[in-house]
């Protein structure tokens, strides 16, 4: 719980790196948390026709949509790639996938192993 909240705390950073664990640990949080949006939207009734996406997930989704693009971005740049990157989401699962990068690199030094770390 403490990466996806730290990853909520840098809402708007688009520079520096991300480290695996917090953009993993991050996309898990946010896909509990939709999932059980996407529960309660269903069981009030607050989902709209046939596209099954509710009021409550459309929130939060849009809520998370900067943190989200934030980590991403982040995520490439502790594999020494452009934040550019994110655009092609073909190959994003292999980058995001990949091991970090020791050391410092054009982004800055290595990501934190563990929340608050610096």
């Amino acid at each position: 719980m403490s990466w996806y909240l730290e990853v909520l705390k840098k809402y708007t950073v688009f520079n520096g790196r991300a480290g695996r664990p917090e953009f993993w640990y991050f996309v898990l949080f946010n896909f509990v948390i939709g999932v059980v949006l996407s529960i309660v939207d269903r069981a009030v009734g607050t989902t709209a026709g046939s596209s099954g996406s509710g009021l409550f997930y459309g929130l939060y989704a849009l809520a998370v949509l900067l943190p989200n693009i934030g980590v991403g971005i982040r995520r490439m740049h502790d594999i020494n790639r452009s934040g550019w990157w994110v655009l092609f989401p073909i190959v994003n699962i292999v980058f995001w996938a990949q091991q970090s990068q020791a050391g410092a690199n054009q982004y800055g030094q290595s990501a934190p192993s563990a929340p608050g770390a610096a």
